[in-house]
């Protein structure tokens, strides 16, 4: 009994893992996708700060993300 808790346990935490590596992925993706378009808009200075402002919320996301995987790597 204790090892299938044991075991379920551990697949709770790799699925884990796994999904907050995809998370983190799909957030550098982000930030490179609205950086990329940020730098080609020169017509429109609203347009290009909020695009700015949305890679550094990303980039905020994917530390925060990183700080998660590395406690539970720690654990």
């Amino acid at each position: 009994m204790d090892l299938n808790m044991f075991d379920r346990k551990n697949k709770e935490e790799e699925n884990l893992v796994s999904i907050l590596e995809n998370s983190k992925e799909i957030e550098e993706n982000l930030m490179r996708t609205y950086l990329i378009t940020a730098e080609r808009i020169h017509n429109n200075n609203e347009l290009k700060e909020r695009l700015e402002n949305f890679a550094q919320g990303n980039a905020k996301r994917t530390k925060q993300l990183i700080d998660e995987l590395n406690d539970l790597k720690n654990d």
